[in-house]
């Protein structure tokens, strides 16, 4: 901060404040010349603030010219919070941040412009350079919209657009591009490929206009863009939860899908079956021809009762309609006598609509009843088979049953017999059960105990997949950031214009650079050190765990024959958890010893401030108030 400091006070006495020699950092300045500073950068940046270059002896009046001072440096754009017990009980900080903005706010150029004679060869190289500069920050136009009247004046931010020629609205298409030819892997089959080379047109070509072609490029760009990420975003969410590959995972979802698919085709097919087509059969033109259709249809096949009595039904209707239909031959009546017929026809054809409609529904109240006693009869029959099966089955046993009676005595015994064989091999059976389960148990629960820490280890590692992928997006985001913030800096280092008197701000810099690069080696030689020794501990960490298995399993195994292993199998086991908790001891210090510096350096911070001055520097103002109103309060009574 001492090079910043000198900095700050070089660049205060070019402007005309007078600054001693011996002072040589923010620390040894005090409340005037805070004020006497401040005061004269504002006038440099604006010529109309009017305030006085020293603090007044009365402390309600300087409590104004510090409050009235915090509003001008407001008002030139400092956005920190600000205040009049900045200046008059300032803190070193506070002051080098403020008087660092204000030197960044004074004009550069302000000494050197005023003793440049203003002549017609400076006047030409103004002239050329903001041109120049103009061209530079424009934004990119092609030739011919050069050419036909696009141009763009104005300064940044703000451009102001003249003309335009060569405008049409963006509408973008479907575009078919080959697939899969860049992956040597992938195979591809010899009719695609004559497909892809001899009959898909180009790109340009498959639009209706020329100017579409760009659109549907973009938008055909974007939308695979867009599903990559999404693929990517599902498969980081609950791919890699699921623990499948990510082939798996896919043909997992095109079944779901499928499935999905084929549910709803299902239930629509059910729904249009199960829906009465009366709705459909209102018009008198569609019901006769479906029933024209059913008629061709009856006529074909040989037909049930049912259709024939249909057929039976509406031939009469149909021959009507026919007459009525052979009867509207176009003959010259009057307008009256065609109303006439108009209106007959439509009361025939309205109550013929009724007649059809009673017999239709008179139907369809047979047909469910049709089919509610077809049903019926169906779980009739099922109930009438299963008493039949069971009649057989009783029927089956109580003759095998009759056959044993005869010779009772001699059967009973052969069935004590096998009654007796079957027990035995019963008992056998358990007893070699018994053999083979023992060791299948201590398998299961060793098999299961490895699944349990496979599992814990694979979530553990799931874990640090998403920390580690959150840490990447945020390092992305950040640098990001940091290649914008220094664009913007390069751009504005460009724009600034170079002074020739910098030789000591140049030495200054360099001395900086020169420091921060030796605490960057420091720092890397440190970090080095700091990755040799996680790498040690890491190691050994995994030393302990592998001789701590192989420990335990050759102790384990031997611990069931003798009772002096399984004290030493416990007394392994203690001197495992022991240090355990060593190591987690040691970590704790060391997050304790962390914390500890980081509080030290906080208190330096917090005695940077002067907080002990600071507060008898407003006792003491309190006190001068205090006698200030006592001696106002004096005055006003003795008048």
């Amino acid at each position: 901060m001492e090079e910043v400091d000198k900095i700050i006070i070089h660049s205060l006495n070019s402007i005309g404040c007078d600054i001693d020699d011996e002072i040589t950092s923010l620390k040894l300045f005090n409340t005037d010349m805070i004020v006497s500073t401040v005061v004269r950068c504002l006038k440099v940046i604006n010529s109309d603030v009017d305030l006085p270059n020293t603090l007044p002896p009365g402390m309600s009046a300087r409590f104004r010219m510090g409050a009235s001072l915090a509003n001008c440096v407001q008002d030139v754009g400092y956005t920190g919070e600000l205040g009049y017990q900045t200046f008059l009980y300032s803190s070193e900080t506070e002051i080098r941040k403020v008087l660092m903005f204000l030197i960044e706010k004074l004009p550069k150029e302000a000494s050197h412009t005023s003793e440049e004679p203003l002549g017609a060869s400076v006047l030409l190289q103004r002239a050329i350079s903001a041109k120049v500069g103009q061209q530079i920050l424009s934004p990119w136009t092609p030739p011919h919209l050069k050419d036909r009247g696009i141009t763009w004046r104005g300064k940044p931010p703000v451009w102001q657009r003249e003309g335009s020629s060569c405008m049409h609205n963006y509408h973008a298409c479907h575009l078919c591009i080959p697939e899969g030819i860049a992956e040597l892997t992938r195979k591809i089959p010899k009719d695609v490929k004559a497909y892809y080379c001899h009959s898909l047109p180009y790109v340009t070509n498959q639009t209706r206009r020329f100017q579409d072609t760009a659109p549907s490029v973009i938008e055909m760009n974007a939308t695979e863009i867009a599903a990559h990420q999404e693929s990517e975003n599902e498969w980081n969410h609950s791919g890699l939860a699921s623990r499948l590959s990510q082939k798996e995972f896919r043909a997992k979802k095109m079944d779901k899908i499928r499935r999905m698919i084929s549910d709803r085709l299902r239930q629509d097919s059910h729904a249009a079956d199960s829906s009465s087509d009366l709705d459909t059969m209102r018009d008198l033109q569609q019901v006769m021809s479906a029933i024209s259709s059913q008629t061709k249809i009856t006529t074909k096949t040989k037909g049930s009762r049912f259709a024939h009595t249909e057929k039976l039904l509406f031939k009469q209707d149909e021959s009507k309609t026919m007459e009525q239909i052979g009867a509207d031959i176009p003959t010259r009546d009057t307008e009256e006598e065609q109303q006439k017929k108009r209106e007959e026809e439509v009361e025939t054809l309205k109550k013929e609509m009724e007649e059809l409609t009673s017999r239709l529904e008179a139907l369809d109240m047979e047909m469910k009843k049709f089919t509610a006693s077809q049903a019926q009869m169906a779980e009739q029959v099922l109930t009438e088979t299963r008493k039949t099966q069971e009649k057989e089955s009783n029927f089956r046993v109580k003759k095998q049953t009759l056959d044993l009676l005869p010779d009772a005595e001699n059967n009973i015994s052969k069935l004590q017999a096998l009654v007796d064989a079957s027990a035995s091999r019963l008992v056998s059976l358990a007893n070699q059960w018994e053999k083979h389960r023992a060791p299948l148990i201590e398998q299961y629960r060793e098999l299961k105990s490895l699944n349990s820490m496979k599992e814990s280890e694979a979530q553990k590692k799931l874990v640090e997949i998403k920390i580690f992928r959150a840490r990447m997006k945020d390092v992305a985001a950040d640098a990001r950031n940091k290649e914008e913030i220094a664009k913007q800096l390069h751009s504005e280092y460009e724009r600034i214009t170079k002074d020739v008197n910098r030789s000591a701000y140049t030495k200054k810099i360099m001395e900086i650079v020169s420091n921060i690069k030796k605490q960057k080696q420091e720092i890397d030689k440190v970090l080095v050190d700091t990755r040799e020794i996680q790498k040690e501990i890491n190691l050994l960490s995994g030393k302990l765990d592998r001789t701590f298995i192989v420990a335990d399993e050759l102790i384990f195994k031997d611990a069931k024959k003798d009772e002096s292993v399984k004290k030493a199998y416990r007394f392994l086991a203690a001197l495992h958890e022991n240090c355990d908790q060593l190591i987690k001891t040691v970590e704790e210090t060391g997050v304790i010893m962390r914390e500890i510096r980081d509080l030290e350096e906080q208190i330096e911070a917090e005695q940077s401030k002067k907080v002990l001055a600071n507060l008898q520097k407003i006792s003491e103002d309190f006190q001068q108030m205090k006698k200030e109103n006592a001696t106002m309060i004096t005055k006003l009574k003795s008048k």
